[in-house]
């Protein structure tokens, strides 16, 4: 029996305000246990929330970045379950009136395109965060994110493979980068999601029991871990086994997923209408101003970059996929570097110096590569060179004309000098002159590479094989 997958991904973007949803305590990550509280946030009897402006303001510009609807009229709700981390007793959440409601977006996959439905983005409070003791059997209960503010992004069921899920996790990932509204750290959970996965036999119109998959904070993560309850799945139904509706959680060193609860419905947490807090009003001239300062979005960046910049659309997409990484190439370009040249070094040598780190943690700075490529375009060094001094740049934050002078890598263009050398090596390899001669011309690239390393590299490759030819003629 042949199965279809069934994917929707519930995406929980923290917002970057400096100060919670509903009180004016600071978020930021790191402070010591319990220090970023106040009675609001600790969810003391007689407190009235506030409601944090720039989050609303946030949750219209992912609404309108993402061709959602938005809801002119919306309220906050309260969602009623019992947990440690949770002071109140409830998260002030949205329900049947959320901020945001349908939309879409696009995403591309084995150079296939395909829209994901939105049925909803709303904003919320953060719970607070349990950390368990290594040595005692005992947890303790930090409330610094408690109230941070949320959005959460809930796709519809419309993914059919991990790497589709995946591409829809990055393009929203790069989407709230873009507008400024969440720094998208998964490593600090600014930006991670909870995937709802179910099979179902090829043709079936009616869903499969679905689990949700939690605890997953990177892209890999998400991959493998949907990947594995794929075949787990299919595994049960090929041996006639029933699926238990549950929430699993993902362990990345096991590469395993763990039963930590039965799934709950919308109905296990009793939602009801805050009374604390007012309907939303939204008006129109506020929804125009937000739109009319949107910035610039990666599917119009990667359109721009490729109609402006004449990049191939796989530069395109690498670029803009990362708005600090865009921002970066387009800072060396403004220095006089040609874009693909840029595009090249960014892709290849930068990126993997980085292995993964934001480019942020960058100590080359973006005018410090222009200076760097402009030196290889006026055969000051060699590219093989550049490289060498690329590597020291990235430890050392230097410029490449210190790095240069430092290290004596000039590169070497006097004909005189590479002209004794040149001559030199054809003495000294008369068979490979000779095979030259009688037109195995590929023979050239041993004598380039024989002055090469006598010179340590700072030969100009492009004289030096106009030197052998000339020498070879004779």
């Amino acid at each position: 029996m042949e199965f279809e997958t069934v994917i929707g991904l519930e995406i929980h973007a923290q917002l970057n305000t400096n100060t919670k949803i509903f009180c004016g305590c600071s978020t930021t990550f790191g402070a010591p246990p319990n220090s970023h509280t106040c009675p609001i946030c600790l969810g003391m009897p007689g407190v009235l929330p506030v409601l944090n402006k720039q989050v609303v303001e946030s949750a219209i510009k992912l609404g309108l970045a993402t061709n959602c609807v938005i809801n002119r009229f919306n309220q906050f709700a309260r969602k009623n379950y019992f947990y440690p981390d949770l002071p109140k007793g409830y998260q002030t959440s949205q329900f049947d009136l959320p901020i945001v409601g349908e939309g879409d977006i696009e995403i591309e996959v084995d150079g296939q395109k395909k829209v994901i439905g939105i049925t909803r983005i709303h904003m919320e409070e953060d719970a607070g965060k349990l950390i368990h003791d290594d040595v005692d059997p005992v947890s303790h209960v930090d409330l610094n994110r408690s109230g941070t503010p949320l959005l959460e992004i809930v796709s519809e069921p419309d993914m059919r493979s991990p790497e589709e899920a995946v591409a829809y996790l990055k393009k929203m990932h790069a989407i709230v980068r873009y507008l400024g509204i969440c720094d998208g750290n998964m490593q600090e959970g600014s930006f991670r999601c909870d995937a709802n996965i179910s099979l179902r036999p090829v043709g079936q119109e009616e869903l499969g029991t679905r689990t949700e998959l939690k605890n997953m904070n990177s892209f890999r993560h998400v991959q493998h871990a949907l990947e594995y309850e794929v075949r787990r799945q299919r595994d049960m139904l090929l041996e006639g086994e029933t699926i238990v509706q549950e929430t699993l959680l993902w362990d990345p060193d096991k590469r395993c997923s763990e039963s930590m609860r039965s799934k709950e419905d919308a109905h296990d947490y009793r939602y009801f209408p805050c009374p604390d807090l007012v309907p939303v009003e939204i008006s129109e001239e506020w929804i125009e101003e937000v739109r009319k300062n949107l910035p610039e979005l990666p599917d119009e960046k990667k359109q721009r970059f490729e109609t402006d910049y004449k990049l191939p659309e796989y530069d395109a997409v690498l670029l803009t996929a990362d708005v600090a990484v865009a921002n970066y190439f387009e800072e060396v370009v403004a220095e006089g570097v040609v874009a693909k040249k840029a595009s090249n070094w960014i892709m290849t040598e930068l990126l993997r110096e980085l292995k993964g780190d934001d480019i942020s943690s960058c100590k080359v700075a973006p005018l410090q590569l222009a200076s760097l490529l402009t030196m290889v375009d006026k055969n000051t060094i060699s590219g093989k060179i550049a490289k060498t001094v690329f590597g020291d740049m990235m430890e050392s934050g230097k410029d490449p004309g210190q790095i240069v002078k430092e290290k004596n890598l000039l590169q070497v263009s006097d004909a005189g000098e590479l002209m004794a050398i040149v001559t030199e090596i054809i003495e000294a390899n008369p068979a490979q002159a000779d095979d030259f001669r009688n037109g195995k011309t590929k023979i050239m690239g041993f004598f380039v590479g024989q002055l090469m390393q006598k010179t340590k590299g700072k030969a100009n490759p492009k004289m030096a094989n106009d030197l052998f030819v000339k020498a070879l003629a004779n």
